[in-house]
């Protein structure tokens, strides 16, 4: 893979890489980089592979590699903690001086109140800002009292701690930087910006490439809630004081006549657009209004200095960022979606592009030297999905080094009912309790929805004498903290642990699927993919999507070369359905079995070795 990549980017080519479990990719993508002498940006899927790549990566080929070269890590601006804002705070509210935080009693604080205290200590000491770096997780109201968003964030220039700024920093030490760490949510906001978040660079390395086009269709999308009109009246009352009250008021109604708009339509798609419901047309013509009123209000107020000047550029910025999405869904085009999701008390309008093929090909295909795409599993349909060029890319599959056919069984629980059918959640509960039986817990449940894993739970867990963990229960790196350190615990989680989790050794013994994972019919955005996609739609959207995620969750359980034990899958179509081969193509070359005695006898002779 190593010498693929090299190719690439000397050649000016692109690659489309599989490299299974194993194989270490990072390293087989960051030492060709590394030796290319070009300026490199490495995207990822999560923050976690950011972090991993910046922790212990990138250190260990810089230690071993005998070339040097520089490395920074580069994410959004709310990841960082906001230094206009930590100093509006921690002001005096009379002017008077600073806050002096070693005189704070946090005793008689509330839960935010000491959060917000123990973010503004940290900010006094931090190098980054970066909330990664934090030893605590903080709630996100006080994480959001102490951190802005791109749309509110009026830019180094125009703020007042613009220069110190965190973020800005970030971006100065990325720039100077050989190899650049980003997540995709971000390199694609910088493809939407013509280019100016990142630096200039040649080669780009997308990491966990199978999650491409979801990540760059969710960060190109488009949201109006009316919790956004609150936010700024709430900013233009700080700013104007008693005379931006009238704007400020028309802001709360614009908010209340969207919610009401929208909340009838909750979890629908508006196959016509915005423009095509008469009630969200109305309201986003009052939105558009009240918020062009609320920008000439701050645009006229007199110059402001110190804190005040901060809160008058980030409202500024805010209002700005809303008018231009509300422009954006009264232009929505054919190549877009609309839809409503959220509580009811909440509604959000949402507005994706269907096709992210057009875009990319236009906005990066073009412009790049070489790019990388990697990862576990690739959809054989990526590269059209993505709008790669099909003379511009190599693909090759490297495989695993891991003796899967040796070292693990694949079962298909075949007797089980149709997941579809009134009888499966039961008899499905007595086979996960038998099988769990028969690992002696050392299970991770993957189930395809959290209806679906609360029930197994409350059913589970006064019959199993091990400990049952859920997604409920802790944060995610507690959760995995718990169930790694207590060997015979099992834990049953929803589509987040599908991917990403790596739990080497005997406290992952068997990762159990419930169904198939097959996409919501009523998913929005899938939905109109699929109508374009036609008759072929089961083969274009729906089932590429299945196989790569029933692999990717498959791939939980041989985390090392001496890692055994069973992939089990609940679903029954699995053995029988037409499409079954598909699915099994994407797994690793598992033994194969559909009786449960086979299961049991091979877990039983693992746990003798153990």
């Amino acid at each position: 893979m190593a010498e693929a990549v090299a190719r690439a980017v000397t050649g000016g080519r692109n690659l489309v890489v599989q490299a299974g479990t194993g194989t270490g990719k990072s390293l087989a993508y960051l030492v060709p980089a590394a030796l290319s002498g070009r300026t490199v940006v490495i995207a990822t899927a999560t923050k976690a592979l950011q972090d991993q790549l910046a922790d212990k990566d990138l250190p260990f080929v810089g230690a071993h590699l005998g070339h040097p070269f520089t490395f920074a890590v580069l994410k959004g601006r709310a990841n960082y903690l906001c230094l206009d804002k930590a100093r509006e705070i921690g002001a005096v509210e009379d002017g008077e001086g600073q806050l002096d935080l070693a005189d704070v009693d946090t005793g008689e604080l509330g839960r935010l109140g000491r959060q917000v205290v123990r973010l503004l200590k940290w900010a006094k000491d931090s190098d980054t800002g970066d909330r990664a770096d934090l030893d605590f997780e903080p709630s996100p109201a006080a994480w959001s009292r102490l951190s802005v968003s791109a749309a509110e964030c009026p830019g180094a220039a125009r703020c007042p701690m613009g220069e110190p700024c965190f973020a800005e920093v970030a971006r100065r030490r990325a720039a100077d930087a050989d190899i650049v760490v980003v997540n995709t949510h971000l390199y694609a906001m910088h493809l939407a910006s013509g280019g100016f978040l990142l630096p200039e660079h040649d080669v780009v390395v997308f990491d966990e490439a199978h999650q491409l086009e979801d990540v760059i269709a969710s960060a190109l999308d488009r949201e109006l809630s009316g919790g956004r009109f609150i936010a700024l009246a709430r900013s233009l009352r700080a700013v104007a004081g008693p005379e931006g009250e009238r704007d400020a008021t028309g802001l709360d109604d614009a908010a209340l006549r969207l919610e009401r708009a929208l909340q009838p339509l909750v979890d629908r798609r508006l196959p016509s657009g915005p423009a095509g419901d008469e009630g969200i047309a109305a309201a986003l013509t009052t939105c558009l209004d009240r918020a062009n009123r609320a920008l000439t209000a701050l645009r006229a107020g007199a110059a402001e200095a110190g804190d005040a000047a901060g809160r008058k550029q980030r409202a500024m910025k805010a209002a700005t960022s809303l008018l231009d999405d509300l422009i954006a869904a009264a232009e929505m085009t054919d190549d877009q979606v609309a839809w409503v999701e959220g509580p009811a008390h909440s509604p959000t309008l949402r507005i994706a592009p269907i096709d992210v093929a057009g875009l990319l090909a236009h906005l990066l295909w073009d412009d790049i030297h070489s790019a990388v795409l990697t990862s576990a599993t690739i959809p054989p349909n990526l590269p059209a999905r993505v709008g790669l060029p099909p003379d511009s890319f190599a693909h090759i599959d490297v495989g695993s080094p891991f003796d899967h056919a040796g070292h693990a069984v694949l079962y298909c629980a075949r007797a089980l009912p149709d997941p579809r059918s009134p009888d499966y959640e039961r008899a499905m509960h007595e086979e996960l309790e038998a099988l769990i039986r028969a690992a002696g817990g050392r299970t991770l449940a993957l189930f395809t929805s959290w209806r679906a894993m609360r029930a197994a739970a409350e059913a589970l867990k006064p019959r199993l004498p091990w400990h049952v963990l859920t997604q409920d229960d802790l944060p995610k790196p507690a959760l995995v903290a718990a169930f790694t350190d207590d060997e015979t615990s099992c834990l049953f989680a929803t589509m987040g642990f599908w991917q990403g989790l790596d739990v080497p050794g005997p406290a992952l013994s068997m990762v159990v699927i419930d169904r198939l994972p097959f996409p919501r019919p009523d998913e929005p955005l899938l939905q109109a993919r699929r109508d374009r996609s036609g008759p072929g739609a089961f083969e274009d959207v729906d089932l590429p999507r299945a196989a790569t995620l029933l692999a990717q969750g498959a791939g939980r359980l041989i985390r090392s070369a001496t890692d055994r034990g069973v992939v089990a899958v609940l679903d029954p179509r699995l053995a029988k359905a037409a499409y079954r081969t598909t699915l099994l193509a994407g797994l690793p070359p598992m033994r194969r079995t559909g009786l449960r005695a086979n299961v049991e006898s091979f877990l039983a002779d693992l746990r003798a070795r153990s």
